[in-house]
């Protein structure tokens, strides 16, 4: 589904991608796994076309889509949920969810809409208050569910747990492993590392701008030098 060859970008004159690479299949979950800095939110902007590349390509459903602007990447069906959330606050939960089909003219929104409820409960009970209103955790439900909206064929999901309480961290992957169940194909920013590989079925590694490591999610978690760095054990 997607495929990504020697991407490189920067910020200025640093340089931030330093020629990565990688792959995502049709129904997989990918986890990128990093420290800080590595480099795993640039990468995620640049496949949604919120930051610039200066050499490399994206192939999507075998296209090439560099060049192309972000709507109309949303339209091809690449809709990111993004670090930090970014809900519209004074809007009402239910205008944040209409927002995220906002590319869409077909009669199905108002299933997806009850579909995310469905997902996430406390969004219905909470769907006429402002967004600004809600818990971190909350918040967190709405930015999948806006996602969710767009109907992606590739769901780009940045550090979702991001902040969150232990409780609401289990909530928010068990609702990704069933995206997964669904067929939904996620390519995963998170800082729990150890989570997203148990919920991915490939995983890659990247440092300071490069892909350093690849493989099953399985392999990962058991590999010596990954548990050390990322897992927080050896």
């Amino acid at each position: 589904m997607l495929e990504v060859e020697s991407l490189h970008s920067a910020y200025g004159r640093i340089e931030v991608l330093k020629g990565v690479s990688l792959k995502v299949q049709a129904g997989e979950v990918v986890a990128l796994i990093g420290s800080n800095g590595a480099g795993k939110t640039t990468l995620m902007r640049a496949l949604s076309g919120v930051q610039p590349i200066t050499t490399g390509s994206i192939n999507f459903l075998g296209e090439p889509i560099e060049k192309l602007p972000s709507h109309a990447r949303v339209r091809r069906g690449i809709v990111q949920s993004p670090e930090g959330r970014h809900v519209f606050g004074p809007l009402s939960v239910e205008d944040n969810l209409s927002l995220g089909g906002y590319v869409r003219r077909d009669k199905a929104i108002e299933i997806d809409r009850q579909r995310v409820y469905g997902m996430f409960p406390i969004l219905h009970e909470k769907r006429r208050l402002p967004a600004g209103s809600l818990s971190g955790g909350q918040q967190q439900m709405l930015a999948i569910g806006r996602a969710l909206m767009g109907r992606p064929k590739l769901l780009l999901l940045d550090e979702p747990s991001l902040g969150l309480s232990p409780v609401l961290v289990d909530q928010i992957l068990s609702a990704i492993a069933a995206l997964r169940a669904d067929g939904v194909t996620v390519l995963l920013v998170e800082q729990n590392a150890s989570a997203a590989l148990e919920i991915s079925d490939r995983g890659y590694v990247i440092e300071t701008g490069c892909i350093v490591l690849s493989d099953k999610a399985s392999a990962l978690l058991s590999d010596p030098k990954v548990k050390n760095a990322y897992l927080g054990f050896e």
